[in-house]
């Protein structure tokens, strides 16, 4: 795009709400702005990976849509011990998608973030095979069961890092764009008196979330918040929802975005 900065994305950790992060690369692709630098947590590192692998949103809107309930229990492998799914199966299913293929492989420079559960510290990974990264970014503590790499015990990168802006500066761009959506975690719908355990412990991890996301996008030069709501993990079968959001997130701010990378 002529003489216009780089572009760097960090897409946030969210769950089903990262479906949204297609339809920000779908209004990026139409603007016709090129992502020069990727890096994602969680379900931000499944999206992130796989469009530094395809570079077509297209294909990834084709992938989400066709997953139906069968395909999704299908992954899950019952665990007893660190987590209730064991996670081969999302590991064979990420290797059928990407192959044996290795970041340096891949067409735009891309890395995926987890979290240390012995030390506590962000992982950066950016180097070996990328279904193994991206399991690991995703291990969400007590879903999933920790991924063994490289003598660490890696769960999800959303525990450090949910919007992982400041590792998208330190990859070179100049201008970054962070997609956050730890914005909308609670529902002012519940009353006090029904709170449950689980929402009560979902609430509190949430609101940690919350607060770290704001810290890491102030390495951001504009945030993209897709106003996605509360949602569950079910959500995962209604791309046709969550998509659109994205896009109409992006394309608010793409004016913005254009002043930047003309500086």
């Amino acid at each position: 795009m002529g003489n216009f900065k780089k572009i760097g994305l960090a897409l946030g950790s969210g769950g089903a709400k990262g479906l949204a992060h297609i339809g920000v690369l779908k209004a990026l692709e139409r603007a016709k702005i090129p992502v020069e630098f990727i890096a994602g947590s969680s379900i931000g590192a499944l999206i992130g990976g796989l469009y530094a692998c395809w570079m077509d949103a297209k294909k990834l809107e084709e992938l989400a849509s066709s997953v139906k309930w069968r395909e999704l229990l299908s992954l899950v492998d019952p665990a007893l011990r660190k987590g209730l799914i064991r996670g081969k199966r999302i590991s064979r299913f990420l290797e059928r998608l990407l192959g044996p293929r290795e970041f340096k492989d891949l067409s735009t420079p891309f890395k995926a973030v987890a979290t240390d559960l012995l030390t506590g510290e962000r992982v950066v990974i950016d180097d070996g095979e990328v279904a193994i990264a991206i399991r690991a970014s995703g291990a969400y503590p007590l879903v999933f069961q920790p991924v063994e790499w490289r003598g660490r015990l890696l769960v999800d990168g959303g525990l450090s890092a949910p919007v992982p802006a400041e590792i998208v500066r330190e990859m070179g761009a100049e201008v970054v764009l962070a997609v956050n959506l730890d914005s909308e975690h609670f529902s002012f719908e519940v009353r006090p008196g029904s709170l449950s355990y689980r929402r009560i412990m979902s609430n509190s991890i949430n609101a940690l979330r919350y607060h770290l996301a704001r810290e890491n996008v102030r390495w951001a030069d504009l945030v993209i918040c897709p106003r996605v709501g509360v949602v569950g993990w079910d959500k995962f079968l209604e791309p046709e929802e969550l998509i659109p959001k994205g896009e109409e997130a992006m394309e608010e701010k793409l004016p913005h975005l254009l002043s930047l990378l003309k500086g």
